[in-house]
């Protein structure tokens, strides 16, 4: 358990320091000041927390002070860590009852969406599952070879089809394949250019549809992957992608190298979504189920 803290401590390093680090000046033993909530807001709204999420958080503070009659910042520490942690929900555990159950994985260029499908390859494999990956981010030939490269590494089949082939057909037969050779999991990369996004959402909806069509009732899970550096502006790509597609679970990619690791509250807030794993670093290990307790003590960095 200490080496599990540590890892996020360690991952979270670049937020924690950027952004709440400087907790450490604004709640020290002085007395609480109108500019303590100032820079106190200030903080959380740097770190990408959300100004709704903010707002919250801050009044149910000052009703904190008031009613525990606190005149010290340094007093606000638990309670700031315990609101912190309110706003996260813990992810569902991940268990399939179907099989093959079949993953549709979205979002946009260069989150990282091909790389994560790789580690959830790995991760799955390592569990004893038995994995197929289905390369329908045929606009991109690069996504398609770079899952062809990580399939070969990691044993694990690819369905592909030609470059700018019908995105639906290759996940039409690649979920086909799937049944055929008895996966228990396959994983759906999907485009996800934005410069015509209504295009791109049109398309995605098509795809979803066709996964349907090979198998009733897939996909059973829709994962959209997000990149932590990109902080709020993610937002709004999140909810073309919900809207367009019922997305299920977010995962945080990069979060070892982004100062905005606050927007994770915000996505629970703002999409009712729970984050199911997060980057913390480069190798597939390091894609962790995301722990909401080792979340706040890393951004604190408190042991």
């Amino acid at each position: 358990m200490a080496d599990m803290f540590a890892k996020w401590r360690d991952g979270l390093a670049k937020t924690s320091k950027a952004t709440f680090g400087r907790l450490k000046s604004i709640l020290g033993a002085t007395e609480i000041t109108q500019d303590t909530w100032d820079d106190l807001e200030a903080l959380l709204i740097q770190a990408d927390l959300g100004i709704e999420t903010v707002t919250e958080i801050l009044d149910a503070l000052r009703r904190i002070v008031r009613t525990e009659g606190l005149t010290r910042s340094d007093q606000l520490w638990e309670a700031l860590r315990a609101e912190l942690r309110s706003r996260l929900i813990p992810p569902p555990p991940l268990a399939w009852t179907n099989k093959p159950a079949v993953i549709m994985m979205v979002g946009v260029n260069g989150s990282g969406k091909t790389t994560t499908i790789a580690k959830l390859g790995q991760r799955f494999r390592a569990e004893g599952k038995k994995v197929l990956f289905g390369a329908a981010d045929t606009f991109r030939a690069a996504a398609v070879d770079q899952l062809q490269v990580w399939g070969d590494r990691l044993g694990v089949d690819v369905i592909a089809g030609a470059p700018e082939s019908d995105p639906g057909a290759v996940a039409f037969n690649a979920v086909q394949a799937g049944v055929a050779r008895g996966v228990d999991l396959i994983l759906i990369d999907t485009a996800g250019r934005l410069q015509t996004k209504f295009n791109l959402m049109e398309e995605l909806k098509k795809v979803y549809r066709v996964i349907g069509k090979a198998l009733p009732g897939a996909p059973h899970a829709v994962w959209l992957v997000l990149d932590a550096t990109t902080g709020q502006n993610a937002m709004q790509q999140a909810k073309a992608f919900k809207d367009a597609v019922g997305v299920s679970g977010v995962i945080l990619s990069k979060l070892d190298s982004s100062a905005r690791g606050g927007m994770a509250f915000a996505i629970q807030r703002e999409l009712g979504l729970p984050v199911l794993f997060a980057g913390l670093g480069e190798k597939p290990e390091d894609l962790t189920p995301f722990d909401p307790d080792a979340f706040v003590q890393g951004i604190l960095n408190q042991t």
